[in-house]
């Protein structure tokens, strides 16, 4: 039997319904495939398990499946780790694979799982062609990547790359525009999940959360004080609450990461052969970590130290495994803006409202606004006639003030009293009275079929 430590995953998952946040959208179903790495644990793909409500793992000897559960997930690495449930030893006499090391270019690989449209195991052979920071559709993440030209298809993802009979990667996407050409979340990302779980360390991948721009252009490198053999990438924006905040700030220049140089174009020589984003030096760091960076400011050259959070943005990037964030008031529905409501437009990158595709691209984060929070319906009712269409907008004030995000929003709708004056993004102006908006809330919620007037960790 070929490859017996590789896996089927069957996974039934329900995804929340941005549109209507207090509910959930039907269940579905799908497959995927892992690889057994120790005693009843299995390595997959986070997105093959995002979502999910009930799994099974199906192995090669036998029909039967067993029950498994997430153990630990990062969905910015798109990386899980399943358990077996029931029955007990469902995977003895499996002997686990081991994880190799990051392959070098043109090694040769073969890709192995369960694509869709059969039910025997598939095994797809190529050759590394790329090792370099590729965007993570999963967690929309610039993270380190190795492309194979092998093909991953639906089922296949999630499962092992194999190079010399060990454990190279897992494939997680196909190549976006390309036939036959795949992608796998390489071993020091994977090294970096495992080991850190065992540690308790926090699952996501640090960033240091600024917006750069490089420095090709001679006179712009000349006029910030360079030398001409000074490398490096110039910060441009700098977001509230994260590794960079009170350390980095607009107009400094960013030479080196932990005594690695950045070239002028943004880019590093990772582990000294591989050419890439300077993001690759986070590889295999953990939230927490202390990382040294080498900067010039106003011509003056500066050594700080600082210690890597999680990424953050104004606009959230996907979430899985979690509800959406709502607040219903006067028959208004409140959301915060993030991707997975802006997903709610078909084509959303071309047909969502500009103002949110602005601040999903160019939003910064600050002090005062850590969130935008938006009206993403109107459910009608007496108390809001005339105001149907100020939908997909969002809130520029609320009381002469801009809310700093959806919580103090929340607080301040209940626990002011008299009227209640918001101005849209249109310039549309809604005037609610507390006392009434109360009276009616039991009915709009009762004939909307709307079990709370907000989400679990909104304070009432």
């Amino acid at each position: 039997m070929a490859f017996p430590e590789v896996v089927r995953i069957f996974a039934t998952t329900q995804d929340p319904d941005y549109d209507c946040p207090w509910q959930a959208r039907s269940p579905s179903s799908s497959t995927g495939s892992g690889v057994v790495i120790g005693p009843g644990e299995i390595l997959t793909g986070a997105h093959v398990v995002a979502n999910a409500t009930f799994l099974q793992v199906q192995k090669q000897s036998t029909p039967d499946k067993a029950v498994a559960r997430v153990k630990r997930v990062s969905h910015d690495c798109d990386l899980a780790l399943l358990e077996i449930v029931d029955p007990e030893g469902f995977l003895d006499g499996i002997a686990p694979a081991e994880i190799g090391e990051l392959p070098s270019l043109h090694a040769e690989v073969a890709v192995v799982g369960y694509p869709v449209g059969g039910e025997e195991i598939s095994v797809t052979k190529g050759v590394v062609s790329r090792i370099e920071v590729q965007h993570y559709s999963h967690s929309d993440r610039h993270l380190l990547a190795v492309t194979v030209d092998a093909a991953i298809n639906a089922g296949n993802s999630g499962g092992p790359v194999f190079a010399d009979g060990r454990v190279a990667g897992i494939a997680f996407q196909k190549l976006s525009g390309s036939e036959a050409i795949g992608e796998m979340v390489p071993t020091p990302l994977i090294r970096a999940f495992l080991e850190g779980g065992n540690l308790g360390l926090r699952p996501e991948a640090p960033a240091l959360g600024i917006a750069t721009q490089n420095l090709e252009n001679r006179l712009l490198h000349r006029q910030l004080g360079l030398s001409a053999d000074r490398s490096g990438v110039l910060v441009v924006r700098v977001e509230h609450g994260g590794t960079a905040d009170g350390v980095l700030q607009a107009r400094d220049v960013l030479h080196a990461i932990d005594g690695v140089a950045i070239a002028n174009n943004g880019t590093v020589q990772y582990l000294g052969r591989h050419r890439t984003r300077f993001e690759a030096v986070l590889t295999g760091k953990y939230v927490g970590d202390v990382v040294t960076l080498e900067v010039t400011r106003n011509g003056v050259p500066h050594v700080v130290q600082t210690t890597l959070r999680p990424r953050v943005r104004l606009v959230p990037r996907p979430s899985y495994d979690a509800r959406p964030a709502y607040f219903v008031y006067g028959g208004f529905v409140f959301q915060p803006l993030t991707q997975d409501f802006l997903a709610t437009w078909n084509e959303w990158w071309n047909k969502a409202p500009k103002e949110f595709l602005y601040h999903y691209y160019y939003g910064l984060r600050t002090a005062d606004r850590r969130e935008i929070v938006v009206i993403t319906q109107v459910l009608a009712d007496e108390i809001n006639v005339g105001y149907a269409h100020l939908h997909s907008e969002g809130v520029i004030t609320l009381d002469g003030k801009a809310p700093m995000d959806m919580a103090a929003f929340v607080q301040e709708l209940d626990t002011s009293e008299g009227i209640h004056e918001i101005v849209t993004s249109s310039g549309g102006v809604i005037m609610l009275d507390a006392l009434r908006v109360r009276a009616a809330m039991p009915r709009i919620l009762e004939r909307y079929r709307i079990p709370r007037d907000r989400s679990q960790g909104l304070a009432h």
